[in-house]
């Protein structure tokens, strides 16, 4: 900054050769005594060192010499004077620059420095400079700090010391010097200043490290280059990047005063390396529990391998967040899927291991495993090329024998997978935009209580989030938006999966899946999903419809309430059973499914929202609980709400425990399920044994085995019409499908009764 040159400020005084009427022999005020005519000062016109100057004679004990024009001095603006005086006879004086400092309104600013230290003559004919700093600030290396009530000064110097001696005085010179303050005036301290070199090679950790230490809360200032620190620096002050640093991926760059993501984009001039460098230092560092995105994007244009950007960490514990920014995927053959085939044996008594693996080696950990018996979202979750052994994540529930797999390894945007273990880690308000190139989000195969909170998972193109091995234990998912890049494709089309959990204890809260494959896969148990929101529907008439939500366990534990089913529906199977046929155990149990919203529209007769699908024979419904719910289907009617899925095993409705299918809204359904199912049955004519069927009303079409009541509603008449007062016994499970029950009177009447009956013990 010079406001010479960029305000026009005139600050040079004229040359001595002017003439000497400006220069006066007091403070420079207007009327002061001037040198013009003076006894003691003329201008000398040849003299060998200075050319044209002034000659003057020391008369008085302080002899001045003030320019009368008003220099100006602003608030941040910082001028030298310069001084070149020799003696030429009599007494050696001293020589100090000097000057007068006037308030705006011409009046004297008192209480300031008007005077620079002063340097002594002491040979005859020698050359002396002398210079003084005058400025608003009180800064090192200002001499007369005057604040910033001077509005502008009368400069010139002082002659002290004995008198009679003469000295020739050169043009005095006045310069803006603000620039040699700005780097104070800004609080930085540049690296460079410590020895730094920004060539690329020379290893800058020392520098970075002494200017740290330096700054004393000053700013610390990476200028333009590029600076190598070849080991972990950890920087306590506010750094700035106009240059870039380069470090090796095992060195960490700790900015633990600016610590979020587009210092680090600053630091290493590339957005996908700064993230990588920023979350290590979020791994590394304990002042800083998140890395802020500061609502930037992230152009990304290969998998980010989390575990390789903190190479120092293969598991980490400790409750840290990503918040707040978007990761795009660009256009790059990197997200291409990897599929190897390979033949291999299972045996269900080895129930998570493939044996005899062929090209092992090309097959990845993290891998899809597809083929005849496998069920949904089994991963492959580790490998030993040497025994050809791969292990999964779930078992398989009819493989036996050997024959080709099919090995999907998708690309994520994020992929965890390559830490052993990552527990209570977070993502939040993070949009990733796939663009229907990649996979969004893979966790570490073990780990606990991660979370996800208001993120957007826009159009992948395999997977939104994928466990494969139990790194999904007791995950968060919440407030979150899934969207698929396969919305315009029918149902039939679609391959793409929101999120699968492996493990027990997931929570899928307030959450917005649009037209999957599947919304999510729950591979555990004592599963809470409520107030979600998913459709999987298409404009197909009677088109089919597939699951939003798939239990693949059993004994389940969950509760899923509160939720917005539309257009998809709720399968409950045990397809990672390697033995499917029950033998033991608690069978289909344990879930609860309250106060949903079902909705479907333009779907064939047969389409239910609840879908019970066992893979073996056996297996039994104990204790379910199917209550407040409102199913409504639109553009048509369909059968039930509620249904097996016979294509590998019915359910035993005779072992049916504790089911209760009550207070559910049924519109545009025909059986309108319920149990204890209330039946009324009209006895037009006189008989003992009255047939009293249930419609098909019993959940899931289930056995009619117990009958709770029969009440009479009004007389029973014999076919005189006589009427008597007896009471019936129950003959239960009558019929071809035992979903009847059979009054037996004493004798033959006719009548209306009401019949409690119910499908389960």
């Amino acid at each position: 900054m010079n406001k010479a040159i960029t305000e026009g400020l005139q600050l040079m005084p004229p040359a001595f050769a002017a003439g000497l009427n400006v220069w006066s022999s007091g403070n420079g005020t207007p009327g002061s005594d001037t040198y013009d005519s003076a006894a003691n000062a003329v201008y000398v016109a040849a003299d060998a060192d200075f050319g044209g100057c002034l000659e003057m004679q020391k008369t008085e004990n302080t002899q001045k010499l003030r320019f009368m024009g008003e220099t100006p001095l602003q608030p941040g603006c910082y001028l030298q004077i310069k001084l070149r005086v020799k003696a030429v006879s009599g007494a050696l004086p001293s020589v100090r620059v000097a000057g007068w400092a006037a308030r705006s309104n011409g009046n004297h600013l008192g209480g300031v420095t008007e005077i620079a230290p002063q340097a002594a003559l002491s040979t005859y004919g020698e050359v002396v400079e002398v210079t003084g700093i005058v400025g608003s600030g009180s800064r090192g290396g200002v001499d007369m700090p005057w604040g910033r009530d001077a509005a502008y000064g009368h400069f010139g110097l002082d002659l002290t010391g004995a008198n009679g001696g003469v000295v020739r005085i050169d043009d005095i010179e006045i310069t803006d010097i603000t620039s040699a303050f700005l780097r104070d005036m800004l609080s930085v301290v540049d690296v460079t200043d410590y020895g730094a070199v920004g060539n690329g090679s020379f290893d800058c950790t020392a520098a970075f490290e002494a200017a740290d230490a330096a700054a004393d809360g000053r700013r610390i200032l990476v200028p333009a280059g590029e600076f190598y620190l070849g080991s972990t620096v950890s920087l306590n002050h506010e750094a700035v990047f106009e240059g870039t640093v380069d470090m090796p991926d095992s060195a960490i760059l700790l900015l633990t005063k600016n610590y979020n993501f587009p210092a680090y984009a600053a630091a290493f001039g590339n957005e996908e390396l700064g993230f990588k460098k920023a979350f290590q230092a979020l791994l590394n560092n304990s002042d800083h529990e998140s890395l802020d995105l500061m609502g930037r994007k992230i152009t990304v244009t290969a998998p980010i391998d989390m575990a390789a950007a903190a190479p120092n960490k293969s598991s980490y514990a400790t409750r840290r967040i990503i918040r707040n920014g978007q990761l795009e995927a660009a256009s790059s053959a990197a997200w291409d899927t990897d599929v190897v085939t390979s033949r291999a044996t299972y045996s269900a008594s080895d129930s998570k291991r493939l044996t005899n693996v062929t090209n092992i080696a090309n097959i990845a950990v993290g891998s899809l495993v597809e083929g005849a018996g496998v069920g949904r979202e089994i991963y492959v979750t580790s490998k030993n090329n040497g025994s050809g052994v791969i292990t999964l994540s779930g078992a398989l529930f009819d493989a036996e024998g050997t024959q080709n797999f099919t090995f999907r390894d998708f690309k994520y945007l994020m992929d965890f997978s390559g830490f052993s273990s990552l527990s209570k880690f977070g993502l939040q308000d993070i949009e990733f935009q796939c663009n229907g190139r990649c996979s969004t989000v893979r966790l570490a195969p073990s780990g606990s209580v991660n979370t996800f909170d208001s993120c957007f998972f826009s159009r992948p193109m395999d997977r939104g989030i994928t466990s494969t091995g139990t790194g999904c234990q007791g995950i968060l998912i919440d407030n979150c938006q899934f969207l698929s890049h396969e919305d315009p494709l029918d149902v039939s089309q679609r391959v793409s999966i929101g999120l699968n959990v492996n493990k027990n204890d997931a929570k899928l809260r307030s959450n917005r899946a649009t037209r999957f494959l599947h919304f999510a896969i729950l591979g555990g148990s004592n599963n809470t999903v409520t107030g979600n929101h998913f459709f999987q529907g298409d404009s197909v008439p009677d088109g089919v419809r597939t699951a939003g939500l798939v239990l693949t366990s059993n004994n389940c534990t969950s509760t899923v309430s509160d939720n917005y089913v539309d257009n998809c529906f709720i399968e409950w199977t045990n397809e990672r059973d390697p033995s499917p046929e029950y033998t033991g155990g608690f069978s289909f149990s344990a879930l609860s499914i309250n106060a949903n919203v079902f909705l479907s529209g333009d779907v064939a007769p047969w389409f239910s929202y609840i879908v019970v699908k066992p893979y073996g024979s056996g297996n039994f419904l104990n204790g379910v609980s199917i209550t407040g719910n409102k199913f409504r289907s639109t553009n048509g009617s369909i059968d039930r709400a509620e249904r097996v899925d016979t294509s590998f095993a019915d359910l035993d409705f005779s072992r049916s425990k504790n089911v209760v299918v009550t207070g559910n809204m049924y519109h545009n359904v025909t059986s309108h399920s319920a149990n204890p199912l209330r039946v009324v049955h009209d006895q037009s004519s006189a008989s003992s044994s009255w047939t009293v069927a249930s419609g098909g009303e019993l959940p899931f079409q289930g056995y009619a085995r117990f009958a709770d009541s029969v009440v009479a509603l009004g007389p029973l008449r014999t076919g005189g019409n006589s009427v008597r007062y007896i009471t019936p016994y129950a003959e239960l499970e009558q019929g071809s499908g035992n979903d009847q029950i059979r009054l037996r009177w004493q004798e033959a009447v006719k009548g209306r009764v009401q019949v409690l009956m119910r499908m389960d013990s």
